[in-house]
């Protein structure tokens, strides 16, 4: 159900001084799915009634909160229903519109053994219950340092979870946190500091649930807000819901509630996420919650809204695919057509080659000479060959070339291509596997775009390596720009390199663990990472240059990296960049730390863990990565070694593996 709208009056910034009128649903994309908690509803109907005008739903107790019934074996039964009934509202209103809480005097980790058993059979009696109403979520008391038997019961529940979440309610710091500074808190260890972290209640908790996805999180914000590293944790979390209590709203000059700087900057986090907003507490202000609503609504219109680019990849978001198998597979036409709208991806090959010609044309290359041959390897549908034809222009360096190509789909675009564009006799298509392909000549620059996710995931190396025979010979010292004649021959690429880092995120694995089999935790997905959070700077991992001119050439590679956590948190794997060296200043890159802006034609490589690994503030994360082949696959085995140990994934490449 879309969110309300309203054209009421709202506050704007705390510095602000007078109100503004702000319109939903104006210069931004969508509204916020809000809704909000109420503590006592005598009369649910009326009160839905009259919330719904300006929320989506409603949050409120399944029981009376201070009806702490006696369940206990051989107590009187009472003649009483402990919950109204369900028939107040049809069971689609009960599973659009109500969020059920669960009555929060419960203790299952009493030391007293009745006050134990007691709440035990009121949870399940609860949960029951709402799973009766068909309720789409409902809100769990928070957890303490020590919550295993509310862990086992919600567990035991969380077996045989259908449709309803279980939203465990998570403060963002405790009170603890908040009386005490860092420089107090160095005097009580790290011990301590873990018993009072909220984080990592919450990680106890679902660890001991198994990591269940039906288990998510509704974080409360508080008075104090931390730094930001520690709100980040978060956002690799299964944050269903941010909880606003109206305390910690202030009052500006206009009478309007509004949120400090730190909280502003929170929500603005959380906004890109598809989670909801709900208000709790009393309202101090005319109009009830209304004004609340708003001015956190108006905070959302002011978020940097998505670009064009932004907007074409949200399908994608956290969406697992299998990497292509170039070699083996050839490409449809509408995977051609999604990386082709990649305009920047092309205009850096674009630039990489009109430096080149560039370069070869003031260092003479062309003298005695009529054009430079140009080849093309994996062609495609033409867009490396109508990028190297711009920058012949640009450059004033004619241009031989070839454009090789193995799919015969893609053979029939270039053929149409080279009439449509009138290409002539200036472009040869070339109907074959570079890898058996005879050249006429040889080539001045080999140019390609057989790059994966993680640089030579789709076989870039073994292709380039095969490729190279068509180059023209080895220069007598490696390309210093302008400083010699070009004897040998040009890649574009010149070469890359992958990164790895450590990552939290609970959605990634559990998208993982939904295909129930153990080769998925041993297959490397192509994904655009959104609920995640990643532990460190990603490192450099393997590299590789072309063209090779080693006596024997040898693309197996291992490497061992070592990351500081910089905050305790769950490893659920390993996500993997890369980097280009075009050619001489042009790079290419989707490597957090220097991503190319605009660039989307490839997602980051996710290297899943079979189990969750806790990490430590400050524990080193060692990762083992390895990268071997024989005569007819490459693969690879990864591992964590520390400070647990993981088991080595896809042995052998049993699990997965790029065909040669």
């Amino acid at each position: 159900m879309p969110p309300k709208n309203s054209n009421a009056q709202v506050a704007t910034e705390e510095d602000v001084s007078a109100p503004q009128n702000i319109t939903d649903g104006g210069n931004y994309v969508e509204n916020l799915y809000f809704g909000v908690e109420l503590n006592c509803v005598p009369d649910l109907v009326t009160q839905l009634e009259e919330y719904r005008r300006e929320f989506d739903f409603i949050t409120v107790p399944l029981a009376h909160p201070r009806n702490e019934r006696d369940m206990s074996e051989g107590a009187i039964v009472e003649e009483e229903p402990f919950a109204r009934s369900d028939m107040l509202l049809s069971s689609g209103q009960w599973g659009s519109l109500i969020i059920g809480k669960i009555s929060p005097w419960i203790d299952l980790d009493s030391k007293d053994v009745y006050n134990r058993k007691n709440s035990e059979r009121v949870l399940l009696q609860e949960l029951s219950w709402a799973s009766h109403l068909n309720l789409p979520a409902l809100i769990l008391p928070t957890p303490t340092h020590n919550s295993t038997n509310y862990a086992q019961v919600v567990n035991r529940k969380l077996q045989g979870l259908m449709y309803m979440n279980l939203w465990m309610r998570v403060p963002l710091m405790s009170t603890w946190q908040m009386l005490h500074d860092d420089e107090t808190q160095i005097t009580f260890g790290d011990n301590h500091r873990a018993t009072q972290d909220p984080w990592e209640h919450w990680n106890t908790f679902r660890t001991l649930c198994e990591h269940s996805d039906k288990l998510c999180v509704a974080l409360e914000l508080t008075e104090n807000v931390p730094h930001e590293r520690v709100i980040s944790r978060w956002l690799g979390e299964p944050v269903r819901a941010v909880i606003i209590p109206t305390r910690i709203f202030t009052t500006n000059k206009s009478g309007f509630p509004v949120l400090s700087k730190a909280h502003q900057r929170v929500l603005q986090m959380f906004f890109k996420y598809k989670i909801q907003y709900i208000l709790s507490g009393p309202a101090r202000h005319k109009n009830s919650f209304v004004p609340y609503r708003q001015y956190v609504q108006f905070l959302y219109s002011k978020s940097p809204q998505p670009t064009y680019d932004e907007s074409f990849m949200t399908p994608y978001l956290d969406y697992l695919q299998a990497p292509l198998q170039p070699l083996m597979d050839n490409l449809e036409s509408q995977t051609y057509e999604t990386f082709e709208r990649d305009a920047t991806k092309y205009q850096l090959y674009e630039d990489a080659v009109f430096e080149c010609l560039t370069d070869m044309k003031n260092g003479g290359k062309l003298e005695g000479r009529t054009h430079i041959v140009l080849m093309v390897v994996g062609a495609g549908r033409g867009p490396l060959v109508k990028a190297s034809l711009r920058a012949s222009v640009r450059a004033g360096c004619p241009l031989k070339v070839y454009a090789v190509e193995k799919n015969p789909n893609a053979i029939i675009t270039l053929k149409n291509l080279r009439i449509s564009m009138n290409w002539g006799d200036q472009v040869t298509i070339v109907d074959s596997d570079m890898r058996v392909w005879n050249a006429p000549e040889l080539a001045d620059v080999l140019v390609s775009e057989l790059l994966g996710s993680f640089g030579d995931n789709e076989l870039s190396p073994e292709c380039l390596d095969g490729a190279q025979r068509f180059l023209k010979g080895e220069p007598d010292v490696w390309f210093v720009r302008l400083t010699q004649d070009i004897e040998g021959g040009i890649s574009i690429p010149a070469s890359y390199t992958s990164y790895l880092a450590p990552i939290s995120s609970s959605k990634l694995w559990n998208e993982v663990r939904a295909y129930k089999e153990m080769k998925h935790y041993e297959t490397p997905y192509v994904v655009k990472m959104h609920n995640f959070y990643q532990l460190g700077e990603s490192q450099e991992c393997f590299t590789f240059v072309h063209p090779n001119r080693d006596e024997y050439i040898d693309n197996q590679r291992y490497i061992n990296l070592s990351f500081r956590a910089t905050q305790s948190a769950t490893v659920h794997g390993l996500a993997g960049y890369f980097n280009s060296l075009l050619y001489g200043s042009v790079y290419m890159s989707i490597n957090p730390a220097n991503h190319s802006p605009g660039m989307f034609s490839w997602f980051p490589l996710y290297f899943p863990l079979r189990d969750p690994m806790y990490v430590a503030k400050d524990d080193v994360i060692t990762v083992h990565m390895w990268r071997n082949n024989n005569r007819v696959k490459v693969w690879y085995e990864w591992s964590i070694v520390s400070p647990q140990v993981s088991p080595i994934h896809n042995v052998g490449g049993r699990s997965y593996w790029i065909g040669l």
